[in-house]
């Protein structure tokens, strides 16, 4: 259970402060997280080095690369369809802007904050649910 959209109070540089956690998780040292790609690319459970600079934080995923909206126009089922073969998902025409080219690659973005997690486990994603 890893939500990403919160707000908690914790201490931090020797202050009591409120936290807002958009699209990020924590990564308290030794704490545990799941780091999920766009539908159809890997996923990563990682454990937190409580890297003090990011307010014991990380990303929660790839994140987007363009809007809903312009996901939509820009793509169409087929494209979905076929960017998402192998994973068992939605494949219909209220999902396209969760189509994986609208959001960044996800090794990038584990790159990117390697000072904030390590990787324990690498998922390769089969199932995709989405409401």
């Amino acid at each position: 259970n890893c939500h990403h959209n919160y707000v908690q109070k914790e201490t931090h540089f020797g202050q009591d402060v409120f936290v807002t956690r958009k699209g990020a998780v924590s990564a308290k040292k030794g704490e545990l997280g799941i780091i999920p790609g766009s539908m159809g690319a890997r996923s990563y459970i990682v454990r937190g080095k409580g890297n003090a600079e990011s307010f014991e934080s990380c990303s929660h995923g790839a994140g987007r690369t363009m809007s809903r909206g312009e996901a939509k126009r820009r793509f169409t089922l087929a494209d979905h369809r076929a960017a998402t073969e192998g994973v068992e998902c939605r494949k219909d025409k209220d999902v396209i802007d969760e189509i994986p080219m609208a959001y960044k690659d996800i090794d990038a973005v584990m790159d990117a904050q390697k000072d904030l997690v390590e990787v324990v486990h690498t998922l390769k994603q089969v199932v995709c649910v989405k409401g």
